[in-house]
């Protein structure tokens, strides 16, 4: 290793932190797992400003011999991809552990344990180079999040948990498939910088994109692979609902951008048109089952299903601004959905109910509470001025240039989560209080205050100053996008020749046409024609 090992230090930190827990006095338990992801959350502060903004290569990058007799290394490096979604995951669990400060009463080493031991896991998925070692924390964060909901959750917790890990393992065998035909068809290595820049076949393509759909698919969810979803939320503690909608669901999304775009480039625009239907369907449809919820949790589940489905819709538009606008909807998502999960947590500790019947008229009762609860909702549905509008204005204006239909059918998404959203604050925050709750309510305190505070000002700062994160995923995007429009092929000059933010040229083809992905007539403006 050569530097400072400062992603290392990140990702073993959380580990000695979990064990630390289970020795020091039963009392420092929750102060020493905070004290661990504090330190963690500074140690990742400093990568933002030495990143280089203006290189898309990887950075920070470090490498060990792990089994040389099979070519698999300890490998770890950071781009303008991945660096924000590490920096998300540190901001967020100390508040992940802050707002379990009173909730959990039973087995709180373990439970400490099992967040600081996600963290390390989320952080090495974010961070792995070799296809092995991300193999290894793609895996180990799924036993930490069964544990969470198995041990911690609600009544119905084994059954979700249960159904997460199934879902969730399925999808991964097949992960471990696409991994070992890589390794045999791109040169007997592990190294993901090298196998994204081999080539391979047409007919391979096709069953590697398959075999990681499979897997990332499940992870986002996309629809119909979702219904896992709303059943691991519902039951799992504040925390776990916190940690599975703001990091989870974005290791779906970031497989499919890390290794389906530039390592399948021509079997990712083949199935373009599939993507962006099940991309729609999404939006569309988890907005709709949105709109028929009386369960906090379930309608803000939902609500990721949706909101998600702009993601997948960005991915595979394949010009700036529709894959910009899917990273900075990753953070975004994982901001404003963590905050509304808070709020629901904060509630269901004072009325024991997560039911919008049973949590109505709060703004007198819980005025401070209320205005949290206003703000995560008005970014959700892309208020001018939140983080989402920038996210969802870039998606869909990536969309735009690939087809004005699939962007007036997601536009639709927009106008369904301000009906639900608009409509659940209408009943939570100024509906008609019962009275038998209102002994109960009491106001943030300043624990809680501390937990949601940070999330608002990301929320304006981001909404208000986004350029800092575009400038700095910028190059990293267009080397994906260079990976399916190779800069030596008539499109790739077109595409060197636009503008840096003008679209990319876009080629639609079918699995089942002539050479896969190849002979498709595309105009100037990246309409097939």
């Amino acid at each position: 290793m050569t530097g400072f090992p400062w992603l290392t230090l990140l990702v073993v930190l959380p580990l000695a932190g979990a064990i630390a827990v289970f020795a020091v006095k039963e009392r420092s338990v929750k102060v020493t797992a905070l004290a661990v992801a504090i330190a963690d959350l500074l140690i990742s502060l400093p990568l933002w400003w030495l990143f280089d903004a203006s290189s898309g290569e990887m950075q920070f990058m470090e490498s060990a011999r792990w089994i040389p007799s099979l070519s698999i290394n300890y490998r770890l490096g950071l781009d303008g991809i991945s660096l924000p979604l590490v920096l998300m995951t540190t901001v967020l669990m100390p508040l992940c552990i802050l707002i379990s400060w009173h909730s959990i009463e039973i087995r709180m080493r373990s439970f400490m344990a099992m967040l600081l031991i996600m963290e390390s896991a989320m952080i090495g998925v974010f961070t792995a180079l070799d296809f092995v070692l991300f193999y290894v924390f793609w895996e180990a964060m799924l036993i930490p999040m069964y544990l969470l909901i198995g041990i911690w959750g609600g009544p119905n917790r084994l059954y979700a948990a249960i159904k997460f890990l199934l879902y969730t393992l399925a999808g991964s065998v097949l992960l471990l498939v696409a991994i070992l035909v890589l390794y045999f068809q791109g040169g007997h290595t592990f190294d993901i910088v090298q196998l994204s820049q081999g080539t391979y076949s047409n007919s391979l393509q096709f069953w590697l994109f398959l075999a990681f759909f499979a897997a990332f698919a499940v992870k986002v969810p996309m629809f119909p692979f979702h219904t896992w979803l709303p059943d691991a939320h519902v039951e799992a503690p504040t925390a776990g609902s916190v940690i599975l909608a703001s990091v989870l669901l974005k290791m779906g999304t970031y497989g499919f951008l890390r290794f389906s775009l530039p390592m399948l480039p021509d079997a990712s625009q083949a199935f373009t048109p599939v993507m962006v239907a099940l991309s729609i369907v999404a939006i569309i449809y988890g907005a709709y089952m949105a709109l028929a919820q009386s369960d906090l949790k379930k309608l803000i589940a939902y609500s990721s299903v949706s909101h998600m489905g702009f993601v997948t819709l960005g991915l595979f538009m394949f010009n700036i601004q529709g894959i910009e606008g899917a990273v900075m909807q990753m953070v975004n998502h994982g901001i404003t959905t963590g905050g509304l999960f808070l709020c629901v947590g904060m509630i269901y500790e004072r009325t024991h109910s997560r039911q919008i019947a049973d949590n109505t008229g709060l703004t007198k009762p819980m005025p401070r509470y209320a205005t949290f609860l206003v703000i995560f909702s008005l970014s959700s549905l892309g208020l001018p001025g939140t983080n989402s509008f920038v996210g969802e204005f870039m998606v869909l204006a990536g969309a735009f240039l690939w087809s004005k239909i699939a962007t007036a059918f997601a536009l639709l998404g927009i106008i369904l989560a301000a009906a639900y959203l608009l409509w659940m604050v209408q009943r939570v925050a100024f509906g008609v209080p019962d009275p038998h709750m209102l002994p109960k309510l009491r106001d943030v305190n300043l624990r809680e205050m501390i937990t949601v505070v940070p999330l608002v000002v990301l929320i304006f700062l981001i909404g208000l100053f986004p350029n800092p994160i575009l400038t700095r995923m910028h190059p990293s995007v267009e080397k994906v996008i260079a990976r399916a429009f190779p800069p030596s092929t008539e499109h790739g000059s077109a595409m060197r020749q636009a503008d840096p933010f003008s679209p990319t040229v876009k080629r639609i083809t079918s699995p089942t046409g002539p050479a896969f992905g190849q002979g498709a007539q595309v105009s100037p403006e990246g309409q097939p024609q």
